[in-house]
């Protein structure tokens, strides 16, 4: 594409109708074109005038010529072009000579005296420029051709868009007839034979018909295809609008490239590069700003998940993480989620369905249940982190299937290696065990979730209820294991060996632990443990002779409890 201010002026190439009459020595007087508006191109009468000295020594020739002249169609030359101010057109002379001469004074006379001429005139060919449709100057004359079955009136023959700077237009009127005629001889065209006139002009309408077709299906092409640029334009428009607005760039990026792409077609592809070259260009400048694309669903829910997340907040109990993102209406009370699920407004118990508004398989008890053991374990976790799960420290916490009698064994240890001689056998080392068998204990109760407390709506209690249900459980761990140490006025449950868990017993007699001190704990006393506990010996064998006489711990203490 050039730019307009380069461009030379557009040019346009138009046939208008001409007339004539004979003049006695075989020439033609003739009106070569008038001011006035024809085919929509309006020609003034200065423009007219102007173009005067254009018309002398033009030619006629036989027909209009779609793609070049034959000198065999020569028929003829204009002179003496002048102002006719009563008819406000070019008058001029036509003296018919050429290879076409005679076929042109003869047609002429045979024309004026038949009973029924046929319909002939002449045709100007001219070259000018206009703006819009109104004509600024006729550049050429082209010629001055005779043609068969002119169109009165002005109207389109058809219109050839030749270049991107030139477009032809054709355009006849008919000839009027002459009251006085000259008659001269028919007579053939050279190197052609001898036909009757009328005979000839009807087949060269026909070749003319034939050759406008051609151009009214070229026609037809130019319109469908600036159809379908009008398509192109309006489907990029549609993707210029959709891509900008998933684009998540700042306004003033989005309009950016909407200038460089608005009201012309482009490729998909080069839309894209162009939203990509700013996000990256975002990107850098602020590392911070992150640019994301089209959203995607992470997450469904039905109405069971979102009143499991109302009762969560009502209780102030944590949402599960895939609830995070539910958006709903807070209930204002138990109360409230009783009534909406049980439609039981007398308050009598039971299940209405008919009162109930909201189509649910939710139930008011499995939603209170669920909320309140995640207050449960969130108050757990609080006393937790203060202190209370300090047994976490000193155990090993496993999980059991079943509910049977659990048996921890304390595995022996190889006391030392003998010397094995070359050639003897090995001999079996002495190995055993020690078996403690705990029985599993149930804890518990309930605190009873009452209609008198739904119908006095009194949430806040509900809530404090199950934290100290939390509290409860923690506390009652905590104190199972300190028992371990204080139980027997600090000796400790009895253990499988006969000997108390803490005792002052030899450990070379069977029971026998030696690992109780009855000492204030000082710098001194710390010592005398840290010195016990890294002597003491490891089991072997709960048998005589192999009591207390395994290998050193060899430990330092790690934890201090009081």
């Amino acid at each position: 594409m050039k730019n307009s201010s380069t461009l030379p002026p557009l040019q346009h190439q138009a046939r208008f109708a001409a007339s004539g009459k004979p003049t006695p020595s075989g020439a033609f007087e003739i009106i070569c074109i008038t001011a006035g508006t024809g085919n929509g191109w309006q020609f003034s009468a200065d423009v007219l005038q102007a173009s005067l000295p254009l018309w002398a020594d033009s030619h006629c020739f036989i027909d209009h010529a779609w793609f070049s002249r034959s000198v065999r169609d020569l028929a003829g030359q204009i002179s003496e072009p002048r102002w006719d101010y009563t008819a406000q057109g070019i008058t001029a002379t036509l003296t018919p000579f050429g290879p076409g001469g005679d076929l042109l004074a003869s047609f002429g006379a045979e024309v004026l005296n038949a009973s029924s001429p046929p319909n002939v005139g002449f045709s100007a060919d001219i070259l000018f420029t206009a703006e819009g449709k109104q004509v600024k100057q006729i550049l050429k004359v082209l010629s001055l051709d005779l043609v068969y079955d002119p169109a009165r009136g002005g109207a389109f023959k058809r219109a050839i868009n030749q270049s991107n700077y030139e477009r032809t237009y054709f355009m006849t009127e008919k000839i009027p007839n002459n009251p006085n005629p000259v008659k001269p001889e028919p007579s053939g065209i050279e190197g052609l034979p001898a036909k009757p006139l009328i005979q000839r002009l009807q087949e060269d309408q026909a070749a003319q018909k034939h050759l406008l077709g051609q151009h009214e299906q070229a026609q037809e092409l130019e319109k469908i295809i600036e159809e379908s640029h009008k398509a192109r334009l309006q489907m990029c428009a549609y993707l210029l609008d959709t891509s900008l607005a998933g684009s998540k760039l700042p306004p003033p990026a989005q309009e950016h490239i909407r200038l460089g792409f608005k009201g012309r077609i482009f490729d998909p592809d080069e839309l894209q590069e162009e939203i990509s070259k700013f996000r990256n260009m975002l990107s850098e400048l602020n590392p911070g700003m992150v640019i994301s694309g089209p959203g995607r669903i992470s997450a469904m829910y039905n109405e069971a998940d979102k009143l499991q997340a109302a009762v969560d907040d009502l209780l102030g109990a944590p949402r599960e993480a895939k609830f995070a993102a539910i958006s709903i209406p807070r209930l204002s009370g138990v109360r409230e989620l009783y009534l909406t699920l049980t439609g039981d407004t007398d308050m009598h118990g039971g299940y209405h369905p008919d009162r109930v508004h909201l189509a649910t398989t939710a139930d008011f008890t499995g939603l209170i249940k669920n909320a309140l053991n995640k207050l449960v374990a969130a108050q757990w976790e609080v006393l937790g982190r203060a202190g209370y799960d300090w047994w976490k420290n000193i155990t090993v916490q496993e999980h059991f299937t079943s509910l049977h009698d659990i048996t921890g064994t304390l595995i022996g240890t190889v006391g030392d290696l003998p010397i094995v001689l070359e050639g003897d056998d090995y001999k079996e080392l002495q190995i055993g065990d020690s078996p403690e068998t705990a029985s599993f204990v149930k804890y518990g109760g309930y605190i009873p979730l009452t209609l008198e407390l739904i119908d006095r709506d009194e949430t806040r209690k509900l809530k404090a209820y199950a934290r100290e249900l939390g509290s409860a459980g923690i506390r009652k761990i905590s104190k199972l294991v300190a028992e371990v140490f204080t139980a027997n006025a600090g000796e400790g449950p009895t253990l499988a060996d006969s000997g108390a868990l803490f005792n002052n017993t030899a450990v070379t007699t069977k029971g026998g632990h030696k690992n109780l001190l009855t000492t204030a704990l000082s710098d001194g006393g710390w010592d005398t443990v840290s010195s016990a506990i890294y002597n003491q010996p490891m089991l072997i064998k709960n048998e005589t002779g192999l009591y207390g006489t395994g290998p050193k711990m060899a430990i330092n203490p790690k934890f201090c409890l009081v």
